[in-house]
């Protein structure tokens, strides 16, 4: 009989025996301090498993879809209707991913910055005396230097234009997006990049009156009427185009006709301020609405005075042009491997706790790092060929990003069965400027699209938790269109659809909109109102950085409950354990593998403490995971 119920147990709905089997220890429910709303109290409430050496992949999937999560080896559960701060399992299925303008802007920002037209934005030791009045001096190493002072503002203000006019080039990029979207062009087309470059005195003088006011212009209109007329010659050699369907496309795609869209669509992207912009004979010509000495920063739009801006003009051809001392293209590279230790990425780990989340040396160690980001119950499992698994299998891994050679971030990963699950990034803050925490969230997207190819079932990317009031969470609401597990059903609903409930309450059974929409009646109706749970702690803290993960250490001064604490509004929530019947499920003792059915009179003194025991691991796992997943008796 052992080995019949062992042979089930480790069978699953993806891979079979051939998995091996999950064993886990029930740590039961734990009380810790949250390290999100920072109330001081144990208000964070979970259930623990520890799985220190074998978890199906299998099994863990459906862990997650039940609102699971892990740190090394330990397993934890928010306890939902009762820890501070609910926290929701957030997915999105990654070929609907639609990006948003801000994700379009970071991809775009990278790759200058590896084709070599954006500089390494390393911080300057600088140190402000004084900021009651623009005269004020700096302070370079405790001395205050004039001349330094005015080399690094004119040098600053190039920089910033430089940056400004990037900035317009993401703009324009923007409306070319929404143009090709809504246009009818060929296939195969190369789209232009966008490039503003200021306009020359000279160039001015030959322009019609009033081009005194004229700063900026692009001629990406030209660029993009080539490309289409290039694909159409393409489609005709095809044949998937006639002559006069040609001749009456490219009328409606000459550089004039081009630009005067794309200004229309710019008008919807963003209203760059200070400033009015034209289409004239094919180029985006941006005016100034005060003068060519205005000059708005990238960043926040905000104006410069007329005597930097001048200052910086006139003595922009004596001093060497930012662009021409560029570094060349720079080489990326993404490798994914195995979870192991990697003394680089251990510094590179510290270096981010350091600066980063301001931890302190001594909460920083090898073990520390080991247990929450190297250690991994995860069975691997290699690639069968047979479009089942993807090339990498499946398992733990630390996806490596490196920029010529140099490791500069590092994700953790569980590659799983239907989903990559993000654990964790953590990376050099000296490229803080490149966003990386949000650029990589884009690469482990497109590799769950790459990777659908060799493993059907993989479409979904995983972020972890989401909590509505949390600020270090709302980041990954970002990504459309997510949707957030019901802590009740364990079915996914639309964010959109969910966020409205959030607003009001931070712990909701989120499918009970759906049954609204179908006019059926809720579990929760037949709760008395002194049982329902509020939850209306305001989370003041703003996060330190919208690229983290929320998956930390797991705190140390956990406490466990008794069996009694367990109260009746979590059976109230619990409709698919009504009975409490455990007989079928999994025990392991020892090397055996038995049904609690056939074991239970020989435990007879301590019966009722272990169903308590098992009652609530049901509960938590489900009935078919706790009838599968070998429960090991202590």
């Amino acid at each position: 009989m052992a080995g019949k119920t062992m042979s089930d147990a480790s069978s699953s709905n993806f891979g079979g025996a051939e998995r091996g089997e999950s064993v886990v220890y029930d740590c039961r429910r734990r009380k810790s301090s949250c390290g999100y709303c920072k109330s001081g109290s144990h208000g964070s409430i979970t259930h623990g498993l520890w799985a220190p050496d074998n978890l199906n992949v299998d099994d863990y999937q459906d862990l997650l879809d039940r609102g699971w999560r892990r740190s090394g080896c330990y397993l934890y559960k928010p306890e939902m209707e009762r820890t501070c701060c609910p926290s929701y399992t957030i997915r999105l299925k990654a070929s609907n991913f639609v990006p948003s303008k801000d994700q379009l802007r970071v991809s775009r920002r990278f790759q200058r910055f590896l084709d070599g037209e954006l500089e390494h934005d390393k911080p300057v030791e600088i140190t402000e005396v004084s900021s009651a009045s623009e005269g004020s001096s700096f302070a370079l190493n405790g001395k205050s230097h004039s001349v330094e002072k005015n080399s690094l503002s004119l040098k600053n203000n190039e920089k910033e234009e430089d940056h400004f006019m990037l900035h317009l080039s993401d703009e324009i990029n923007d409306a070319v997006s929404l143009y090709t979207k809504s246009s009818d062009l060929p296939r195969n087309i190369q789209f232009p990049r966008a490039s503003v470059k200021r306009v020359s005195h000279a160039k001015k003088k030959v322009l019609v009156q009033g081009s005194k006011d004229l700063v900026y212009s692009s001629n990406v209109a030209f660029q993009l009427s080539a490309s289409i007329r290039r694909a159409q010659v393409g489609e005709m050699k095809d044949g998937n185009l006639s002559s006069s369907e040609s001749n009456t496309a490219e009328n409606g795609f000459i550089p004039k006709i081009v630009a005067e869209k794309l200004v229309s669509y710019l008008s919807q992207v963003n209203e760059v301020s200070g400033f009015s912009i034209k289409a004239c004979n094919g180029h985006i010509n941006f005016y100034s609405d005060k003068g060519e000495a205005f000059l708005p920063k990238s960043s926040d739009k905000a104006t410069i005075s007329q005597e930097t801006a001048k200052a910086g003009s006139k003595d922009s051809s004596r001093d060497k042009n930012p662009k021409c001392s560029l570094q060349k293209r720079r080489k990326f590279e993404i490798r994914l491997k195995r979870s192991s230790f990697d003394p680089v990425e251990y510094a590179l780990y510290k270096s981010y706790q350091l600066l980063v989340h301001n931890d302190s040396p001594d909460r920083i160690s090898e073990a520390s790092y080991r247990n929450f980001l190297v250690d991994t119950p995860l069975n691997f499992v290699p690639s069968t060929g047979d479009c089942t698994v993807p090339p990498c299998g499946f398992g733990s891994f630390h996806q490596q990003y490196l920029i010529d050679g140099k490791l500069v971030a590092v994700g953790v990963v569980d590659i799983l069965p239907r989903c990559l699950s993000s654990k964790y990034l953590f990376w050099d803050p000296d490229y803080a400027f490149l966003s990386l925490g949000k650029y990589s969230a884009l690469q482990e997207i497109e590799w769950v699209k790459q990777n659908q190819a060799h493993c059907a079932t993989l479409q979904y990317y995983y972020l972890g938790y989401y909590i509505h009031n949390c600020g270090k969470m709302k980041y990954k609401a970002t990504y459309c269109p997510s949707e957030l597990l019901c802590p009740l059903r364990y079915t996914w609903v639309p964010f959109h659809a969910a966020k409205p409930l959030l607003d009001q309450k931070s712990y909701v059974v989120l499918s009970d909109f759906s049954l609204q929409q179908n006019g059926e009646s809720s579990a929760l109706d037949q709760v008395p109102n002194d049982m329902e749970l509020e939850h209306d702690t305001d989370y003041l803290e703003e996060p330190d950085n919208d690229n983290m993960d929320e998956d930390g250490e797991m705190a140390e001064d956990y406490s466990d409950e008794s069996d009694e604490d367990l109260g009746s509004e979590s059976r109230s929530l619990a409709p698919e354990i009504d009975d409490g019947d455990v007989t079928n499920i999994l025990i392991g003792i020892g090397n055996s593998r038995m049904r609690y059915n056939d074991i239970k009179e020989a435990i007879f003194p301590s019966r009722s403490y272990v169903e308590n025991q098992l009652v609530r691991y049901k509960r938590v796992v489900g009935k078919e995971l706790s009838e599968r997943i070998v429960y090991t008796l202590q």
